[in-house]
């Protein structure tokens, strides 16, 4: 009865053996491609552990996250360097042809939500602490879920995913630099110093987002900033906090510094930092703060001498102000 299913339904949960038998994919991993009787790659299943589920799997302390409609996925391999090759490459195809990627959500006990075709946006490699706390190289894979069409027969899922890739501002030549991710690297001596700053990151990934705000509102009193305010929400690309220069620095002092503060581990883009210009006041210099990391074309927006000044601070330079201004995260959990 499994072999007979033809179709997925987003929202709908399923068992193992029905998605492995109908997308015709290994029956474990996270990342299941599925060859053709050339070898060519014909589809692939992304099983994704969300926190919860990977608490009780006893993975490492690097979830797999959903963010808004973006899903960021650390790729195979559990110890060690990652590699980018057999099924992590396999990943990278789709930029270069419309491969469906069907996204699962693991809810415990072989059963798997389907949450929608996904399109890969960017893949990019960072430095993550294992579970013996050694700090090694992985692979990231940053996808955006479409939830639209709401049921995909297997049988047309290549044509659905053409559609969706041609229609994607993301496979536009002008975005190419969306795609590159700028990922701190550090040198890991001395023995232990990276590593500590990566473990703060870690826990700074798990606190609630507004709790985060009132830890950066902590860290910048910390740091010369006075008259520090976290604002009520207001929404996607809103000020987060309000601020002024101390006036131990005469040259700035009354100088008004608005923050978006980001609790994410995908991508900030170039998007992101005109919508937080948007928000800004005329007279203000702006700070955005993102536990993640940011794309070269975000980047140069930012530090565009013709715009408004917007200053960028990823997740490990955040990491290391927190560690320097000696605070700790149990008050803000």
């Amino acid at each position: 009865m499994t072999g007979e299913l033809t179709e997925f339904v987003v929202g709908r949960k399923y068992t193992n053996d029905q998605i492995r038998f109908a997308l015709n994919v290994a029956n474990l991993k996270g990342i299941r491609p599925s060859l053709d009787d050339t070898g060519a790659l014909r589809r692939v299943a992304i099983m994704s552990a969300l926190p919860e589920a990977r608490a009780k799997l006893n993975e490492n302390p690097y979830s797999d996250r959903i963010e808004g409609d973006t899903l960021v996925f650390t790729a195979a391999g559990r110890e060690g360097n990652q590699q980018l090759a057999r099924e992590n490459k396999r990943v990278i195809e789709q930029y270069s042809s419309p491969i469906p990627f069907f996204g699962f959500v693991n809810h415990g006990r072989q059963t798997y939500e389907f949450i929608g075709l996904l399109e890969l946006l960017r893949h990019y490699q960072e430095q993550q602490i294992d579970r013996t706390k050694t700090l090694r190289a992985v692979w990231v894979f940053e996808f955006r879920i479409h939830k639209l069409p709401a049921t995909v027969p297997i049988e047309h899922a290549r044509s659905l995913m053409d559609a969706i890739l041609r229609a994607s501002p993301e496979r536009r030549a002008s975005s190419e630099q969306e795609r590159q991710v700028v990922a701190r690297f550090y040198d890991p001596e001395p023995s232990g110093t990276i590593e500590s700053i990566e473990e703060v990151r870690v826990q700074l990934l798990e606190l609630n987002p507004f709790r985060f705000e009132h830890l950066v509102k902590a860290v910048m009193e910390k740091n010369g900033f006075r008259k520090v305010e976290v604002t009520k929400a207001t929404g996607d690309g809103g000020v987060d906090l309000n601020a002024e220069v101390d006036e131990v620095l005469p040259f700035f002092a009354g100088t008004v510094v608005q923050v978006q503060a980001k609790r994410w581990r995908h991508t900030v883009g170039s998007v992101e930092i005109n919508n937080f210009r948007g928000a800004m006041s005329s007279n203000a210099k702006g700070i955005f703060i993102s536990t993640g990391s940011y794309t070269r074309a975000a980047i140069d927006n930012a530090y565009t001498a013709s715009k408004q000044a917007v200053s960028l601070i990823d997740g490990l330079g955040f990491s290391a102000l927190v560690c320097e201004a000696h605070i700790q995260l149990d008050k803000f959990k």
